[in-house]
């Protein structure tokens, strides 16, 4: 048993070594045809009976069409695709068999406007490369951003004076100067930024200097954020537990699937009375209502009185009434000097 199972593997290995060798000139009783456009072969020659060995035999003969369809490849006219170190590239014909589609082919997008007036204009897009080479340090740097080229103004050996600027001052100080105060600007909004995420309901502070009660605090709006409130978030160990909510009472909905009993009997309820004789207003409660408005237009109604009679009791001994007291003066000499001459009242 041994010795047919060491003449199987010699067997298996020598034929795996000479399966690489085998020949590239393949024979077929018809020969294929060929759609190099599709790289397609069609054998014609009808198959062997293969019996045990078919997996073997489809293997076998899968190889044979690839290698007739690679030789049919290398007679094509080639090229290479990136100049001359590229890789070698053969010329396909026009396919003449006509492969179903799943799908029909997607129509063509209409150009957009711009694509119309670039079109019209001969405008080409560009792509503009992310580094030039800079002169002044003799090395490609980035066009934008950080250490771009031409980006440092400290290497400007000569600055233009501004229009209206003064002629005898530096320039190169105010530069510097300039820049220092940016700095110092960008510094205070930093730490302006900082001071405000510090206030209390803001998070935690950015320095990671954290005390107790703030990393608590933190804890618990992180806690009650999710969309369950917090309720099945598990607990830190050694963590307290969570006060009870504050609030309002949350409105209940009763199920729409649930005890139809109960159901029966409001739907009942609420047709009762709907149909009852008795009105839903209640009288009581209306006339009480009304005579407690009664009696406050009543009791307003006597202030207002009271008021004005206190008014007119008031007057100044001057003859007049308010602040214009003058003018029953006047009235009174008027008077005296039409009354006619005659004897004096006593």
């Amino acid at each position: 048993m041994a010795a047919l199972c060491v003449e199987e593997l010699l067997a298996r290995a020598e034929q795996r070594e000479a399966e690489p060798h085998r020949s590239v000139a393949v024979q077929k009783e018809l020969e294929l045809e060929f759609d190099l456009g599709n790289l397609l072969a069609l054998d014609r020659n009808p198959p062997r009976a293969a019996g045990a060995q078919r997996e073997s035999r489809l293997r076998s003969l899968a190889r044979d069409n690839t290698q007739l369809l690679v030789a049919q490849l290398w007679g094509l006219p080639a090229g290479r695709a990136e100049g001359a170190t590229g890789p070698l590239v053969a010329q396909l014909p026009e396919p003449f068999y006509r492969l179903p589609r799943e799908k029909p082919l997607p129509r063509p997008r209409p150009p957009t406007r711009w694509e119309q007036f670039a079109r019209l204009k001969g405008i080409r897009r560009r792509k503009r490369t992310s580094l030039v080479w800079d002169e002044a340090a003799k090395q490609w740097r980035r066009r934008w951003g950080y250490a771009r080229a031409g980006g440092d103004p400290a290497r400007d050996w000569l600055i233009e004076v501004p229009a209206g600027a003064d002629p005898n001052e530096d320039q190169f100080a105010k530069r510097l100067r300039d820049k220092r105060e940016k700095v110092a600007r960008n510094e205070f909004n930093r730490l302006r930024n900082i001071a405000r995420g510090a206030l209390p309901g803001r998070g935690l502070h950015p320095t990671g200097h954290q005390s107790r009660a703030e990393l608590g605090r933190a804890t618990q709006v992180a806690r009650v954020s999710t969309a369950s409130l917090g309720r099945f978030q598990p607990r830190l160990p050694k963590e307290p537990a969570a006060p009870p909510p504050r609030g309002g009472k949350k409105r209940r909905f009763e199920p729409l699937l649930g005890d139809l009993a109960a159901e029966r009997s409001r739907q009942l309820e609420l047709l009762r009375g709907l149909g009852s004789k008795k009105p839903p207003l209640d009288l009581t409660r209306a006339v009480n209502k009304q005579l407690r408005e009664e009696d406050a237009q009543a009791a307003a109604g006597k202030g207002k009185k009271r008021g004005q009679r206190g008014k007119r009791g008031r007057q100044r001994p001057g003859g007049g009434k308010g602040p214009a007291g003058g003018k029953g003066k006047k009235g009174g000499a008027r008077r005296q000097q039409q009354r006619p001459a005659g004897r004096k009242r006593s």
